[in-house]
This record gives structure tokens, sequence and C-alpha cells, in this order.
């Protein structure tokens, strides 16, 4: 009887809160897919920052880049499930390359934590371009088809797919033009080597302010106080084919459930402090938490929009 007891309130004990306190027990390691310096380690590392020692551990922030982010992301989902590996990802590994770029992994590989925030993508013009708003810039493309280029930040990337989707909507011809990533893509597009600069309007904020571009459209259904004069797509009776660039935190699938709540309600207060939407306003991004099922369903929703366009522009793989 006494072993008996002894066992029960031992099991009790286990299932309780208090022991529930002992995740976790060795530093936490986040997976950043890209190297140093941009939005999504910017982003990462500010809120390891923000949540300080409240886990009990140190968090340590790994940058693993390469392949459009998948190299990094994979090593998240190949990782052992007991919540002490996570990932800090942005949408095109996790929405676009499983259909374009050769990823291994698929919707069900991981488990979506929380979204913090997102950007628009942008499409900006030189200033001496030869239209003022977004409608005259169609006009424009339309009366010169194939007569005017576009970077992109990686072909078969969620900007590609997002943007192209536009573009044929529109019965509009450009050629894409890939860069890996906005380092790229900015200096080409003020070299004039393409006509429009592609990418995210974290990245085209520099030149913006700098007045030595000018934004035309952005990829949410309204323009943005960032990029003064900026129209979205509702202007084009287009609101339904928003796409943005996000970020967010994953896990290997199989994380024990009470171990992704904590490292869910740790993160969020991290997320909802003061200085992280600072951050975010600085770089031309939005707060926007969403964490668990409402995230899987906006990732998998996402992910069957840019599978149906992949498909249309020959891009499978």
């Amino acid at each position: 009887m006494l072993v008996r007891t002894l066992l029960a309130g031992l099991f009790m004990w286990m299932a309780s809160p208090v022991a529930a306190q002992g995740f976790p027990d060795r530093p936490i390691r986040i997976i950043v897919p890209v190297n140093p310096g941009g939005g999504t380690d910017i982003f990462a590392r500010k809120l390891v920052e923000l949540i300080g020692s409240s886990l009990g551990q140190p968090i340590i922030v790994e940058n693993r880049a390469g392949a459009s982010g998948t190299i990094g992301t994979q090593a998240v989902i190949d990782a052992r499930p007991d919540g002490h590996t996570l990932g800090f990802v942005w949408n095109t590994p996790i929405t676009a390359a499983p259909h374009t770029l050769g990823a291994r992994y698929r919707l069900d590989s991981y488990t979506p934590v929380m979204r913090v925030g997102h950007s628009p993508f942008a499409i900006c013009a030189r200033p001496d371009f030869p239209a003022a708003n977004l409608q005259e810039m169609v006009a424009r493309i339309r009366a010169n088809p194939g007569q005017y280029s576009w970077g992109n930040e990686g072909m078969g990337g969620v900007m590609h797919l997002g943007v192209e989707r536009v573009w044929r909507r529109l019965g509009l011809e450009l050629t894409a033009v890939p860069f890996q990533g906005a380092g790229q893509t900015l200096p080409a597009f003020l070299g004039g080597h393409i006509t429009f600069y592609g990418g995210s309007l974290t990245g085209a904020v520099p030149a913006l302010r700098a007045g030595t571009a000018k934004c035309l459209m952005l990829t949410t259904p309204e323009g943005s106080a960032e990029a003064p004069g900026s129209q979205g797509l509702a202007t084009l009776g287009l609101a339904d084919m928003a796409i943005t660039i996000w970020w967010g935190l994953i896990a290997p699938s199989g994380v024990p459930a009470d171990r992704l709540e904590r490292l869910t309600s740790a993160f969020t207060e991290a997320a909802r402090h003061p200085d992280f939407a600072t951050l975010m306003q600085q770089q031309a991004a939005v707060l926007n938490i969403e964490t668990g099922e409402a995230f899987a369903r906006s990732i998998r929703s996402e992910y069957e929009a840019l599978g149906a366009v992949a498909g249309q522009l020959n891009l499978l793989r």
C-alpha cells in the first residue's frame, strides 16, 4: 500500500506544472536559415534578447544559411523533438520550397509554433520611370510587353510566385531576374540593370528614404506609410491575391504539447514587448502574432496557393 501510494504521488508530481518546470534542462538552440544581418536574423535575435532568462536556460542563435533557407529548415526538422531546437524562418522555405526548390520536407514534417509579423513585397521603380502610380505602371507594361524586367529574391520563392500570380492575372509580360536577396537586388536596380526592384518593403526602405526609388505596388491590399504614395492590390481589384513575407517559429514534429505551450508562451510575451513592435516598424514590418492551429491553417492556405501557381509556371520539382 505504501509503495502504491508513493508511486501514485510520484506520478502526480511528474504530471504537475512543477515537473514541467524541468524543461528546458539545457540551452535552447534557434536555427536561423540565413546569414547574420538580415531581417530574419535581426528579429530572431531581438526575441532572444527580450526573453532573457525567463526560460531558465540560455538561448543560442545559430545561423545556417543556404539553398533559399532549406538547409537550415531541414536541420530543424531533423533535430530531436524535445523542444530544445527551434527554427526562426521566413515563408519561402516553408510554403514555396517544397514545390519549387526540391525540399525534402512537407507540411507535416514540422510543427508551426508562432508567426510574429509580416511585411509587404514591393515593386519599385527609379524616380524617372514614366508612371506616377500603379495604374499608370500597369498600362505602360501592357503597352510594352516583354520590354521591362523585375528583380526578385530567388526563382521559385514566395516573392517570385506571388508576384507572377499577379502579373498573370493582369496579362502582363515582364522578364523575371533572380537574385539572392535584397542585398543583390537593390544594387542591380539602382545601377539600372533591371527596371523594377522586387523584394520585401524592408529591403526597399533605404532607397525610398534616400529618394532613389519610388514604390508603385505593394502586395498587400493597401499601401503603406513606409512607402509614401504606394498602392496595394485592392487598387487593381486583386485584394484576394495579397501575399507577404512573414517570419515565425517552427519546431520539429513531435515536441510534447506541454513543452510547446511553454515555448509559445515565452516567445509570445517577448513578441508583445513594445521594443519588438518598434523594431518591426523600423524594418517596415507589422506585428501580427498568430500561434498554434491558426498559424498552421495560414501556412496551409499559402502553401496550396503557391503550389498552384508553381504548377502554372512549370516550376514543380
